[in-house]
């Protein structure tokens, strides 16, 4: 594929990251000769962040959609995607966890036609030591999802996925939460799409900077793999 003819479109999901949703955009913003359109979408954020992203959309940044009420990272990423038609879609969240430095990285594989769809892994790349238990959930997610599906992933529940526009589109989401990262890799390797796997760069941050995800997401994510496996 040549460069020049990959459309990418950056999605990035909100809800109250106010401290870092500017930087974040800014990080992406570096990266626009990658990249096509970056949508925004505000998920019910009250902290503030949303004042910043009107002033962010005000000059041709990004495009802005707003939900009034918080819905969950899929049900953000489902509203972009009706503003899409083709082409690649990557999600970008909105903390500091992520570097899109690395999108050249997630990019490289379709542009030389060696998949269809790229990972970044965590835990191959250089990264900031992370809880414990949250290795260990990622891990033992990872190796649910490799047993069941027959893979050899490293991070399934990584952000950084690079799809194509219409297979996202076709898939039919339903998730409306973080359950969103096994949905769709479950649907992934059931349509046959090997996923292919490149080392990124990782710092995750603490709760009391504002981290989300919970052991309850976990228990979702056990759920919906065993869900889309067996009965979907």
């Amino acid at each position: 594929m040549n460069k020049a003819k990959l459309k990418l479109t950056i999605i990035i999901p909100v809800f109250n990251e106010a401290k870092t949703v500017k930087q974040v955009i800014q990080r992406v913003w570096r990266q626009k000769q990658l990249i096509s359109e970056i949508i925004v979408v505000d998920d019910g954020s009250t902290d503030g962040s949303q004042a910043i992203l009107k002033a962010l959309a005000k000059k041709g940044m990004i495009k802005l959609l707003l939900h009034q009420n918080n819905q969950g990272k899929g049900a953000a990423i489902k509203s972009a995607l009706k503003m899409i038609n083709d082409g690649y879609v990557l999600i970008q969240d909105a903390d500091l966890e992520y570097d899109p430095v690395d999108y050249k990285k997630l990019i490289k594989p379709i542009l030389e036609g060696k998949a269809k769809v790229v990972y970044g892994s965590r835990f191959t790349g250089e990264h900031r030591n992370m809880f414990f238990w949250h290795m260990l959930a990622n891990k033992i997610l990872t190796l649910l999802t490799n047993v069941l599906f027959d893979t050899t992933l490293s991070d399934m529940e990584t952000c950084y996925k690079l799809l194509p526009a219409e297979f996202l589109k076709s898939i039919n989401l339903r998730s409306k939460k973080f359950d969103f990262e096994p949905e769709v890799t479950a649907k992934i390797l059931k349509a046959g799409i090997r996923i292919y796997e490149v080392p990124i760069s990782y710092a995750g941050r603490e709760y009391s900077e504002g981290k989300k995800i919970s052991w309850l997401d976990g228990l979702s994510a056990f759920l919906t793999l065993f869900y889309y496996r067996f009965f979907n």
